[in-house]
């Protein structure tokens, strides 16, 4: 058995001989990784959901769509123009009678200004149409910036927890660095005695090295977290963040037979799928609007030369009429524009019919996934309470020499896992609950 020990003490030796660097570097990670400030859930959803692009181009949307609906109106409003011209004619007619001499007709240089004014009278409904369409296309728009806005909360939400679970992961390894590096320190006092082998010592060593290795892990992962972070806030991706901590969250106070019908009458997708329908049957009515009359008075007023008897004279002068356009044969354009157009409709329909189906089961998982990371919440607060207990009988078990250094490590290591599980099924929960908000149609960031 003894002559067993060499090897295995070798391979320890040489895994310590990387413990160091190891040790450098994760030490330099924690400095870098160490905040001045901490940002609260509040200030992060805040400032995600008012200055990411995506938002800012929605919001853009919104404002195009209110030129368009000015865009639209302006049928009726009337046309004003001025013009004037200049042309040079040659031949013109001429004539002698006799007495009068040499007649001209017209004069070889004409000039002319005049004013135009065109006003619609009726375009039964095409005007009106075309603005209840632009409308609607705004109601779209809006309905988009929330979606935007809502997705943008939950990628932050998940983004924070992601963050906060790190940031608690290391202050579970460095207790479990403590309690490893307190029980080294018994060992090495043992070994002075004579009471403890130098295998036990290099074990508990590489036991430590090895919880070392795993929060270089989570510091390297925090790293990505922030820069996932600086990414969501616009920050430059190198800028360190310590998050507030945030594992309270209410569960909402919905019974669940209403909350599918909640779901379809609230979520952000739902709304926009009906403004989809509303807009296809809008566009039908615009399309069908095409396709009629149109009525409009013209006047135009100004002054030109070429009256007899003075061809030079400029002389006031004006035209005034109605303008009536009827469609009689299109080559069937209106009628297949039509036929798309309640194609469209249909389209929405079916859409809307995918999604409220959609939804519902989106809600029954949640609320599933709310149910399930209750009951780990409470399992692990056990587990880790029998753990701590059980940790605490083996190093007194240990000190009695009941048990060996292997099973207090295991102890030990019991106790960290249980208290990353703990942590994990909060997060879970914390994140259930918003996910069952959001699946329910709450806007998060309001």
């Amino acid at each position: 058995m003894i002559k067993k020990y060499p090897i295995l003490l070798l391979l320890i030796a040489t895994l310590m001989a990387f413990h160091q660097p190891v040790q450098a570097q994760t030490e330099a990670v924690a400095m870098e990784t160490t905040a001045t400030d901490s940002l609260s859930l509040d200030s992060i959803i805040s400032k995600v959901v008012s200055s990411y692009p995506s938002v800012k181009e929605a919001e853009e949307a919104v404002k195009r769509a209110d030129t368009q609906i000015e865009l639209a109106r302006s049928g009726h409003y009337p046309n004003v123009s001025a013009n004037a011209s200049y042309s040079h004619i040659g031949p013109v007619t001429k004539f002698t009678l006799p007495g009068s001499g040499e007649i001209q007709m017209n004069p070889n240089d004409n000039y002319a200004a005049t004013i135009n004014v065109s006003q619609s009278i009726s375009d039964f409904g095409k005007t009106a149409a075309n603005i209840a369409y632009q409308q609607e296309t705004k109601k779209l728009g809006q309905q988009t910036l929330q979606q935007v806005k809502q997705q943008l909360t939950i990628r932050a939400i998940h983004t924070y927890y992601s963050l906060l679970f790190l940031q608690d992961a290391i202050d579970i390894k460095n207790e479990q660095l403590a309690n490893l590096q307190h029980h080294l320190d018994f060992i090495v006092k043992k070994r002075k005695t004579g009471s403890a082998t130098q295998y036990e010592e290099l074990s508990t060593k590489v036991k430590i090295s090895g919880v070392k290795s795993e929060k270089l892990d989570i510091l390297s992962s925090i790293r990505v977290q922030q820069a996932v972070l600086n990414t969501l806030l616009g920050e430059p991706e190198t800028t360190h963040h310590f998050v507030k901590e945030k594992l309270t969250v209410e569960r909402p106070a919905i019974l669940p037979d209403t909350m599918i019908n909640l779901a379809v009458r609230n979520r952000d997708e739902m709304k926009i799928a009906r403004e989809k329908i509303r807009l296809a049957e809008l566009n039908l009515n615009l399309i069908k609007s095409e396709n009629t009359p149109s009525l409009k008075a013209f006047v135009s007023a100004g002054a030109k030369n070429g009256y007899i008897p003075d061809l030079h004279q400029f002389k006031p002068n004006y035209v005034a009429g109605l303008d009536f356009h009827i469609p009689i044969f299109d080559a069937n354009r209106n009628k297949n524009q039509r036929l798309l157009a309640k194609s469209g409709i249909q389209t929405s329909i079916y859409e809307t019919e995918r999604l409220q189906r959609e939804v519902a089961s989106d809600v029954i998982q949640n609320s599933a996934n709310v149910e399930t990371a209750e009951q780990k919440v409470k399992q692990f607060e056990l587990q880790l309470k029998q753990a701590r207990d059980a940790f605490s009988l083996a190093e007194t078990s240990y000190k009695a020499g009941v048990i060996t250094n292997l099973d207090l490590l295991d102890a030990t290591t019991a106790v960290s896992n249980s208290q990353l599980l703990l942590l994990k099924s909060q997060i879970d929960y914390a994140l259930s609950v918003y996910d069952l908000q959001a699946a329910v149609g709450k806007h998060i960031f309001e």
